[in-house]
Formats: C-alpha cells, structure tokens, sequence
C-alpha cells in the first residue's frame, strides 16, 4: 500500500481536499478482493456495476446510496440444512463494498440474476447546471451628434 502526499497540491488547490482523500483512499481497497467486480460504461450518462455474489439471495443483500457514496453489502443467513461440506469454495463470508459517486450520479435500479448483482448508475445534471447558449441583442443605437454647449 501506498499513501501519496498531496501537500504541494493541496497549497494551492483550494476545496480539493476530499477529492485527495479519495485518491489515497483508492489506493488502500485495491488490496480488497471479494466480491470481484466491474463497471462497464452503458451510455454517455449511463453506468452499471456487476457485483459476483453467487450463493447470495436477494434478500441476503442491502444496496444503500447517500451523498456521493453507494455501499453494497452482503450477509448470508445462517442456515443449518445439515449439509456436510467436503470442500466449500462459494464464499459465503460478509461484505462491503464502497463506491464513491461523483456528483449527480444516482442508482437507476438494482437487480440480482445468475449470481451477479446489476446496479445501473445514471448521471442526472440538473438544467440548472446544464450548458446554455445566451443569445447575443444587438447593441442600442448611441446618440449620433455631440451635444453643443450653451454660450
């Protein structure tokens, strides 16, 4: 593991700092490797997050998104069927996963099929903050003469 000082940075970038913590924190969870993942670009505003989380249920996973921040998380439910495992290879350890959302990024939806948990992401700009052209007025005509002055 890594940790990058971003001090000569941080001199003279004023209201960067989270975005510097994120960089460091990147570096920390790429050590992290269950459940394996992807995220897969599906259009200019679209995303999708494939989480492998074979032997979960749906309802053995939570999905919850606050400011700039979803986390997927998964606890298996402790069954007790009996079953005398030889080799037990499906992990069904729990999880947390952390993803940091850029502005404007929400969950579209979220769904669980063949073992693969699918988060669709979509990049809602609100108009407000959308470009806009402003239209350019023709300038009002100033007065052609110099006024004289009165003797």
């Amino acid at each position: 593991m890594r940790t990058y000082d971003f001090t000569p940075f941080a001199r003279s970038a004023i209201g960067f700092d989270r975005l510097f913590d994120l960089l460091n924190a990147g570096s920390k969870e790429a050590g992290e490797g269950y459940p394996p993942y992807d995220i897969i670009r599906t259009g200019d505003d679209g995303f999708r997050i494939s989480l492998a989380v074979a032997g979960f249920k749906a309802s053995d996973i939570t999905v919850t998104t606050q400011r700039n921040l979803l986390t997927v998380a998964g606890r298996k439910a402790q069954a007790k069927n009996g079953l005398n495992y030889i080799y037990h290879g499906i992990s069904a350890a729990p999880f947390e996963r952390r993803f940091n959302l850029a502005d404007y990024v929400e969950v579209d939806s979220a769904r669980l099929e063949n073992g693969l948990l699918q988060i669709d992401l979509v990049r809602r700009i609100p108009e407000a903050m959308k470009p806009r052209r402003i239209e350019i007025g023709a300038a009002e005509p100033a007065d052609q003469g110099i006024p004289a002055k009165a003797a």
